[in-house]
């Protein structure tokens, strides 16, 4: 009996020896970020706004007609154009009987109305009227077709490689088409690059012509962190939606396409947004235009360089895993003057464990100037002196 209870007892050690193991393990490697969970669609990405970083994604470069997602692309147009100083926003449209007649979802203008661009603008956002898309692509450039044209510059100057765009407003027609990683690119770009007018794809009606409509998008009713972006369907592209989500200082984008109906495209992308959520953060580890470090530079007015970087530095890592971040500044060995602004000097690399996240150019944050003949000539025999040296 005494030799049972040993055995039990010498088990039972072993056993916790080896829990006690495990756990070590697991605390040194991090705990794995679950899979993605399964979303029934034809195509959907799900990636950080800061970073570009992607989530999870299924067939995102598949071409797929994308109803009225189109008109993301022609808003982030006309954003141009007034941006550029070719539109404004109180400029009156006059609205033709093309206009007027194009089918689908409307925002309800009439022949030779004149309507303010931000109107139009609102009601191509939230009411996602193909009326008032084609009346701004007949005011931007004479035509839908030459707008559309406009619209594949652009989309080409994003990186934007499997889209291609026949009109303004979605409605079906051979050879527009896109993909949920493009949609993304898009997004992405449009809310950086004009947040003054973003807010507007979070407003849940607009009332044009004494008729109120609202918005299509169900997560801005269910959700409050989500602030966008733009429904779309037709019976070939199915049910779509482009949603962003902003908790904290993480950003989310979500695209998904061809979904079997409204609350199934706003159900998936809810469910990719708690997903990214939950088991990612997104850290910045850098501000941009701030110095990071000084640096010795030779022959200049200054002993000294600021270095930082261009731009804000994001890392998207799962969570828990901080303690196996770290960032490796390196500076150019020899920096002489004369050093322009913005002048790269270097690199900074951020890595989680062994992978590389992140590598971004070191720059000078001001510039330095050459010194005078005794700081040059002096400057020279040091760095004889250094060379000689190793």
């Amino acid at each position: 009996m005494n030799h049972l209870k040993s055995l039990f007892n010498c088990g039972l050690v072993v056993l916790l020896f080896c829990f006690s193991l495990s756990l070590l393990h697991a605390e040194k490697v991090g705990i794995l970020t679950p899979a993605a969970p399964a979303i029934s669609a034809s195509s959907y990405i799900l990636q950080d706004y800061n970073t570009g970083k992607v989530l999870a994604e299924s067939k995102a470069d598949a071409r797929l007609a994308p109803a009225s997602l189109t008109k993301i692309l022609s808003v982030y147009v006309i954003f141009n154009e007034i941006k550029n100083g070719h539109l404004k926003l109180d400029e009156l449209v006059t609205i033709s009987q093309n206009a007027w007649k194009t089918s689908g979802s409307k925002m309800f203008v009439n022949v030779n109305d004149q309507v303010k661009v931000e109107d139009l603008l609102k009601g191509v956002i939230i009411q996602s009227g193909n009326d008032a898309s084609v009346a701004l692509a007949e005011h931007v450039a004479g035509n839908e077709a030459t707008f559309a044209e406009l619209m594949n510059q652009h989309a080409a100057r994003l990186g934007m490689i499997n889209s291609h765009f026949n009109n303004a407003d979605g409605l079906p027609n051979e050879g527009h088409y896109t993909t949920a990683r493009d949609l993304a690119i898009l997004t992405t770009a449009l809310i950086k690059e004009f947040p003054q007018y973003y807010p507007w794809f979070s407003l849940k009606e607009f009332t044009y012509n004494k008729i109120t409509q609202p918005n299509r998008n169900l997560l801005l009713y269910r959700d409050d962190t989500v602030d966008g972006v733009k429904t779309g369907h037709t019976d070939e592209a199915g049910f779509c939606l482009v949603a962003s989500a902003l908790r904290g200082n993480m950003r989310l984008i979500s695209v998904v396409m061809g979904t079997e109906s409204e609350n199934a495209r706003a159900n998936a992308n809810q469910t990719l947004l708690n997903y990214g959520f939950r088991f990612f953060e997104s850290r910045r580890l850098y501000q941009g235009n701030t110095v990071i470090q000084e640096s010795r530079i030779w022959k200049g007015e200054s002993q000294t360089v600021e270095l930082g970087l261009a731009e804000d530095l994001f890392v998207t890592i799962p969570r828990r895993n901080n303690n196996d971040l770290k960032a490796i500044v390196e500076a150019d060995n020899l920096i002489v003057a004369p050093v322009k602004a913005d002048a790269k000097l270097g690199k900074v690399t951020v890595k989680l464990g062994e992978e590389v996240l992140s590598t971004k150019d070191l720059i000078a944050i001001k510039a330095v100037n050459k010194g005078g003949i005794f700081r040059r000539l002096l400057d020279s025999l040091l760095m004889l002196f250094r060379k000689h040296n190793g």
